[in-house]
């Protein structure tokens, strides 16, 4: 499990908003030359990781060899309606692949009906598949489709099941990431869980909030924006 205790703002704005960021790339009609855009963005700007599609993983491993980026991946994505067993599947292939972290999308309806031991059979599986070959893991609740109560529900169950992380959103299922639900997520995981804010954060002042309010983590496709509102610049 990850030590990701929540950093201090003055920390995030101190020159390292980039090293908080997932440079993402997640949109089904993305090209490989678009891919490859994104990873030679994240090598420059100094982004965590890369995260895209699992049809992509070796490729984005190939273009940030040596770079310091980490190759991130997504498990049942977008709906998290995949029965347990085929997510297993395509956590297990995309850390052979080479994905270094695993994003995964919890059974969005056990959430909703309150069936706790569902979330932590599913999150289980995949985090032993991710787990076994040194990936990290995060667990993706889509906040915008649950109540607060179903959202600690699904926090406790990535507890429970041993995962690395909890993060907000897919960006595909409406709404996104809030203060308030970050707070939220890391007042119910404590502080070693890493907590990851995705969906809607595309300015440096929307990552500071996300990062003030517990987020160890930023998932966007704005990364560049973010830094170079960091740097006092909107020029690209």
């Amino acid at each position: 499990m990850s030590n990701e205790a929540a950093p201090s703002l003055k920390a995030a704005a101190a020159g390292s908003i980039a090293s908080f960021i997932d440079h993402t790339l997640l949109k089904p009609e993305a090209s490989e030359a678009d891919v490859l855009k994104v990873c030679a963005e994240a090598a420059e700007y100094g982004f965590k990781s890369v995260c895209v599609n699992p049809v992509w993983v070796k490729t984005v491993k190939k273009a940030l060899k040596g770079s310091g980026v980490l190759t991130c991946s997504v498990v049942g994505f977008p709906l998290g309606a995949t029965p347990t067993d085929v997510k297993t599947f395509e956590a297990r292939g995309a850390v052979l692949d080479g994905a270094d972290e695993v994003d995964m999308v919890i059974n969005i309806a056990a959430a909703r009906a309150g069936d706790k031991g569902a979330l932590v059979e599913d999150i289980t599986s995949v985090a032993e598949a991710v787990h076994g070959s040194g990936a990290i893991l995060k667990v993706i609740i889509e906040t915008a489709l649950l109540t607060d109560g179903q959202k600690v529900l699904a926090c406790e169950a990535a507890v429970e099941a041993g995962a690395d992380f909890v993060k907000t959103s897919t960006g595909f299922n409406g709404g996104g990431a809030t203060a308030e639900d970050i707070a939220l997520m890391r007042k119910t995981v404590g502080p070693v869980l890493g907590v990851k804010a995705s969906g809607g954060v595309r300015s440096l002042a929307d990552a500071q909030a996300m990062i003030a309010a517990g987020a160890t983590r930023i998932g966007a496709s704005s990364g560049i924006a973010i830094v170079k509102g960091e740097q006092g610049s909107s020029s690209y």
